[in-house]
């Protein structure tokens, strides 16, 4: 089955594919597999480990790691990148679908061939896990950071000014309590550090952010 337009933009928007042409991505969508999850059904894990690199054309995926749900991911996502070289499956997450959901699913051959023979590809993925590294290097020094104004302010920062990210989700991020965020972020903002607006926080005064370090 051809992609459709809107698969295709989807495609041409993912990480691993920016700068590819469309007539290449139609070739790849028949190389790869192309699979549908129910709502509940496990997509990648541990238990289930295969070599494949996956991203999402429709519906959404559940990633947890233990008990711990880390992030939902929705259309043009891209999951497995950083388990696909590694010898210890047990590191990988859980990705699950909250609804009826649909992937196109890379296997390790295929990835190698791209990368072997495409040099936009392999430009794409080596910047892509680059970033991954930085965003969790971030991570862990968010999260040694005391104090919750201190891990905010790490987190903030490190996200180059502006994020966006629903609370619930930078609760589970930060490994904080909603009514200790919320007062993280009356703090700052009564400081005149951050602006919030909706879902989206802007640093105003990165200097005097890195203060509360």
């Amino acid at each position: 089955m051809p992609l459709t337009k809107e698969e295709t933009a989807l495609l041409s928007a993912c990480p691993l594919f920016q700068g590819v042409e469309e007539d290449f991505l139609c070739r790849l969508a028949k190389m790869a597999g192309r699979e549908e999850f129910l709502p509940g059904q496990t997509v990648y894990s541990p238990q289930s480990f295969q070599r494949r690199l996956g991203v999402v054309l429709s519906g959404q995926l559940q990633v947890t790691k233990g008990a711990l749900a880390v992030s939902v991911l929705g259309p043009g996502d891209l999951f497995g990148a950083a388990a696909l070289y590694s010898d210890e499956p047990e590191f990988a997450a859980t990705i699950a679908a909250r609804c009826f959901s649909r992937c196109l699913m890379l296997d390790q051959p295929l990835v190698d061939r791209l990368l072997a023979e495409h040099s936009q590809i392999r430009e794409n993925y080596l910047r892509y896990l680059t970033g991954r590294v930085r965003f969790l290097s971030g991570r862990l020094q968010t999260l040694a950071q005391p104090g919750v104004e201190g891990k905010l302010a790490r987190y903030l920062l490190s996200g180059g000014g502006t994020v966006t990210c629903p609370a619930t989700q930078l609760c589970q991020r930060l490994g904080v309590s909603r009514a200790s965020l919320y007062r993280a972020f009356s703090a700052l903002e009564d400081s005149g550090l951050i602006l919030r607006k909706g879902k989206t926080i802007t640093v105003v005064d990165p200097a005097g952010l890195e203060t509360v370090l």
